[in-house]
Formats: structure tokens, sequence, C-alpha cells
């Protein structure tokens, strides 16, 4: 056992001092514990006290219990915060603590969410800094959403736009969806819509919802080809079939798709080829809905179908040409005074890109 003497000695900090009792052995504890008391002296701003203490059980009067998952082990953990700091920056926090209802226990669990996503609310309610990544920004927003923090929600949403792309526009939706995030919301449509023939192929097209199968399928602007659609919609029918461990036959494929995803994909604009080699084969079609589809092709669209009978705008491309002749006339085009004009009608809004006239190389 070692014996060590001790003093009593003032210590002086600024204008300050203290009367400190220390071992002679260790004069620098002296130091470091008063650098700790006096912390509040080396950070001029709120913001900067206010980081200090985030996380930290210095005048904590509140702990939040949440599941943390790290690696392959799984397990609870305490965040302590304080009830104030958390209050001035969320009215939900205010009620929680400082309403007619105030919470008077001094720890809270809460089971909908977990530790890394409430430790960056947390973060930014003390610093208004925050660390998103694309395991945590989901979690992260819907924590803003519920505790009121529309500058952190606003975070969350520029963070999901910048990295929007095929892999994850499928995970990023429903939840815009229910945030109400309309320029988020609108993003996602945009890429589905541009890139559907990539987005139908990606891993998570085959675990979405059918509601949202339902709401891609009625687009009229996806740029996509009818029968690549409806291959795609079958296979995800098919997997859902696997996943609840059902035969995957033509009527069981029907009932899960729903008759708003059947009666809104478009078979009359598909090839008789396409249509016999491939959609026949599933047999989700009813025997009515194949003839009135044979009939509707046969007759040069004579007798209506009951499907959409319009090829999708976004197949189409993005612009379309009228010309009044399929090559440039070979003798010189007279005009009598009467109006020259190409008349034409669409079945949708349309926007005119451009015109373009013709006219000799040494006309006026």
């Amino acid at each position: 056992m070692v014996e060590v003497a001790s003093t009593d000695h003032w210590v002086y900090a600024g204008e300050m001092a203290h009367f400190c009792h220390s071992l002679t052995l260790a004069p620098q504890t002296v130091i470091m514990s008063l650098v700790e008391e006096n912390w509040q002296t080396t950070r001029l701003t709120i913001r900067e006290r206010a980081k200090f203490v985030f996380n930290n059980d210095r005048f904590s009067d509140i702990k939040f219990t949440v599941w943390k998952v790290d690696g392959e082990s799984e397990g609870k953990q305490t965040i302590p915060a304080h009830k104030f700091v958390l209050s001035i920056s969320s009215p939900v926090f205010e009620a929680m603590f400082y309403g007619e209802l105030a919470e008077t226990k001094d720890s809270i669990e809460l089971p909908d969410c977990e530790y890394e996503s409430l430790l960056e609310l947390f973060r930014y309610l003390y610093s208004d800094e925050v660390n998103l990544s694309g395991s945590t920004v989901m979690g992260v927003l819907y924590l803003a959403k519920k505790y009121m923090v529309p500058s952190l929600a606003e975070k969350c949403a520029e963070y999901l736009l910048k990295s929007l792309d095929l892999s994850n526009v499928f995970s990023i939706l429903p939840s815009a969806q229910i945030y109400e995030e309309k320029d988020l919301v609108e993003r996602c449509w945009k890429v589905i819509d541009e890139k559907a023939e990539e987005v139908v192929e990606s891993d998570g097209f085959a675990t979405i919802e059918r509601s949202l199968l339902g709401s891609i399928v009625v687009r009229d602007t996806l740029a996509i080809e009818e029968i690549d659609l409806f291959k795609a919609v079958d296979m995800w029918a098919t997997k859902q079939c696997e996943r609840q461990g059902l035969e995957a036959d033509g009527e069981t494929k029907r009932r899960i798709l729903g008759e708003q995803t059947v009666t809104a994909i478009r078979f009359p604009t598909m090839s008789q080829e396409d249509f016999m080699n491939v959609v026949l084969l599933t047999d989700i079609l009813t025997k009515a809905e194949i003839a009135s589809v044979a009939r509707h092709v046969s007759f040069n669209s004579k007798f209506p179908a009951v499907f959409p009978e319009t090829t999708r705008s976004g197949s189409a491309g993005k612009i379309q040409r009228c010309c009044r002749f399929n090559s440039p006339p070979r003798s010189t085009w007279a005009y009598k005074g009467r109006p020259d004009v190409i008349d034409f009608s669409t079945d949708r809004d349309i926007t005119l890109c451009g015109l373009c006239l013709n006219r000799k190389e040494d006309s006026t």
C-alpha cells in the first residue's frame, strides 16, 4: 500500500478562487477537476454550452430508454437528457414535461424508435447539428415529425432527395407519402416515371405493397412498353404467391393483384404476338376479356375494349412530331390564297414545343 500526503491550498482561475483538497503525488488532478468545473468559461455561446451537456449526465433530469442494435447483439440503452432543452425546441416535449398532464417519472421508455435515431434527434435539439446516414435518416424523419421539429424534418428530406436513386426509391416513397413531404414524393414519382424499365426490375419492386403497385400501374407517364410492365406485374404476383405459400395460378395471381391493377394494364396497346405469347399464358384474364381485346385489335379499334386503349405518354417519348409530308416535296409548293394548316387533335393536354417552316434557299 502506498501512503500519500495531502495538502490544503488555494488554486486561482481568473477571478475565482477554489479551496482544493488534493494529493501531493498528483497535482494535475486539481487542474483537471478545475477545468471540468469551469467548462462554461471556455464555451462562449449558449449553443456550445448546450452541446457540451448533450448525452451527458450533468444536470440531467430525465432519461430515455430505447432499443439499440449493435452488430449481432441487441439490448436497451439509456440516453440522459434535460427537460428544459428538449422543451424549448419541441412543443411535444413541452407538453410532456410542463403541460397539465406532465410526465413525473425520471425515465421514459420509447419502444417506437432506435438508439441512433433518438440520439440524432437530441443532437439536433442541443446543437442544431445532425449526422444523417442511410440507416438512420428514416428514423430521424419519423421522430422529427412525431416531436414537431420541422427544420430537422426538412434536413432529412433534403438528405433523401440527394440520395434518391433506383435502388431506394421504393423504400423512400411510402415514407415520403406518410410524412407528406410533397417535393420528395414528386421526385420519387419522377424517377419511377423516367426510369420505369429499370425500376420494375429492381429488387425493391418485388417487395412493394399492393396499393403502391396499383398507383404505379395507373400512371400514364411511365416510360415503359406495356408488355414489359405486364411482365413485371406478373412477376410481382408470382413472388407474392411464393411468400404466402400459394400456387401461382392465374386465378390466385389475379386475386392478389386486385381488379384495379389488372384493369389498369393497357392490353389493347400490345402487339398481337406479345398478347398471345405472354399474356394468355399467365391465365390472368378471363375469356370475355381476351375476346374483347382480340376484337379490338382485329377490327382496328372499331370495338371498344374493357381496358385502356391509348399508349402511355411516357412510353412514346418526350416529344411527338406531326409532319405534313413524309419527306420534303420535290417541287415548289404553290399557295393560292387559302390557309395552309396541319389539323390534329389530342386526347390529353399537350405543350407545343416548336414549329418548323420550310422555304426555298433564295426566298425572302
